[in-house]
Order: structure tokens, then C-alpha cells, then sequence
């Protein structure tokens, strides 16, 4: 049985601004940035989308970042937000998990980092996409790449190639405590440094998130799945009813001795 964690003031003064300090003010900037945003520039709450501009490389770009990226949040959210004694309760074995979240998260880290460099290198050599890049995404891509590129190289330098490395007992442990008010800097104190780095990046880009494209993610079409069908009709020229037609042949025919008008 693992011993308690240390009171929060026996963590050091640079483990409470890192991890504590630090994390707050990225999810409080998160919070309030994004209702800022969406009073003061609804119009540019947008991914402001350039395929106009170049379509090629955002063929197979956006789908495999958009894909990868959506196993890695599906992957992040189970292996810190759900303790490990759940999926043990669950019916599934530590060994089980590791093996399945190392090779499922490879996977999805290989097709989201192949997207986004290719969406990166269509808007560095692309100079009509190039000279249309603003001042968020001068941040945003180089944060998200250095974030996504530290995960896997922490997963792959201590999971697929090193002795391996529960981040359950000491990430996610610091982690969920953050959002129960209950932080435990020392848990993710004594983490590798890649993994470290990994979570400070995150955080980060949690706070630039509200100024940047990302927001619409919030703004998915979720709706066209439940909509009803659009029915789509040909416009074509009326035909007139046979009785329609007799009708208006009786009225432009002149009655005798009535005169026609000049």
C-alpha cells in the first residue's frame, strides 16, 4: 500500500507555481477567454478554412490530424480522468490497458503529427495561405506541434522503447486533483521530464486556446446528424391544367361586337 501524499505546503515554491499556480491561470484564462470571445468577435469564431486557396495537402491533412486528434483526446481523457482502479473494477488488467493505450496512442499520434505537419508545411510554402496567416496561428501551431511532438516522444522514449512508465500513479493523480480543488503537486514532481514539459505545453495551449482557431471545436455540426432530410425540388416552368388553359383562351378571345383595345 502506497504511502499518503504530503501535505501541500511540503511542496516546494517552484512545484506550487508550476503546478498549481500555473494550471489555474491557464484554465481560468480558458474559461473567461472563451466567453469574451464569443461577445466580443462571434463573427470570427471560425477555423477561417482556406481550401479556396490550396485543397491538395488539406485532403489528407485535415482528416488524419482531425482523426489522430480525436483518438488522443478520447486516449487522454480515459488515461487521466478515469483511475485505474475503475478499469480495474471493469475487467480490465493493468497489463491490458498499457499495451492498448501505448499502441492505439501511437497510432493516433503518428496520423494526427503526419496531418498537421502537412497542414503546416501547406502554410509555410504555400504564399497566398502564408501571407493570410495571423497572429494566433503564428502561436497556435507552433504550441500545438510542440505539445503533440512531446507526447509521443514521452510515450515512445519510457512506453515503446524504455522500461516503461505508469503516468496513472503520478500524472493523473495530479491531474484529476486539480479539478476537485484538491492539487498534489508532489505526484507529478518526481514525473519524467518529457512528461513535465508535456503538461506545461498542454496547459498552455489550453490558455491560448480561446484567442485562437480552435474555438471552433465548440462549434460542430452535431446537428445535421439528428436534422431531418432536405428534399431538394427541380425549378422548372409551371404547366398550366387543361381547364387553366381553355380559361385563359376563353378570356383573350374578343366576344362578338366587342372591340379589342388599341
Amino acid at each position: 500500500m502506497s504511502a499518503a501524499p504530503p501535505p501541500l505546503a511540503a511542496a516546494s515554491g517552484a512545484d506550487l507555481l508550476l503546478w498549481v499556480a500555473v494550471p489555474y491561470v491557464c484554465l481560468a484564462v480558458f474559461a473567461v477567454g472563451h466567453v469574451w470571445r464569443y461577445r466580443q468577435d462571434q463573427f470570427g469564431w471560425t477555423s477561417r478554412t482556406t481550401q479556396l486557396l490550396e485543397h491538395r495537402w488539406l485532403r489528407w491533412g485535415s482528416p488524419l490530424f482531425h482523426l489522430g486528434a480525436f483518438m488522443v483526446i478520447a486516449g487522454h481523457v480515459v488515461g487521466l480522468a478515469v483511475p485505474d482502479t475503475w478499469t480495474e473494477a471493469a475487467g480490465i488488467s493493468e497489463h491490458a490497458y498499457h499495451s492498448t493505450a501505448v499502441w492505439a496512442g501511437s497510432v493516433a499520434g503518428v496520423a494526427m503529427v503526419a496531418g498537421l505537419g502537412m497542414l503546416s508545411a501547406r502554410r509555410l510554402l504555400t504564399r497566398r495561405i502564408r501571407l493570410g496567416t495571423d497572429r494566433s496561428d503564428k502561436i497556435l501551431f507552433p504550441l500545438l506541434s510542440a505539445t503533440v511532438l512531446l507526447g509521443i516522444t514521452a510515450t515512445a522514449a519510457h512506453n515503446v522503447f524504455g522500461a516503461g512508465y505508469d503516468y496513472r500513479s503520478t500524472v493523473s493523480v495530479w491531474f484529476r486533483g486539480l479539478f476537485v480543488l484538491q492539487p498534489e503537486p508532489e505526484a507529478i514532481a518526481g514525473a519524467p521530464l518529457l512528461f513535465q514539459l508535456h503538461a506545461l505545453t498542454a496547459f498552455l495551449l489550453f490558455a491560448a486556446w480561446p484567442f485562437t482557431r480552435l474555438v471552433h471545436v465548440w462549434s460542430a455540426p452535431i446537428g445535421y446528424l439528428v436534422r431531418p432530410y432536405l428534399v431538394y425540388r427541380r425549378r422548372a416552368a409551371p404547366t398550366a391544367t387543361p381547364g387553366a388553359v381553355g380559361r385563359t383562351r376563353q378570356a383573350s378571345t374578343p366576344r362578338p361586337g366587342s372591340r379589342r383595345a388599341a
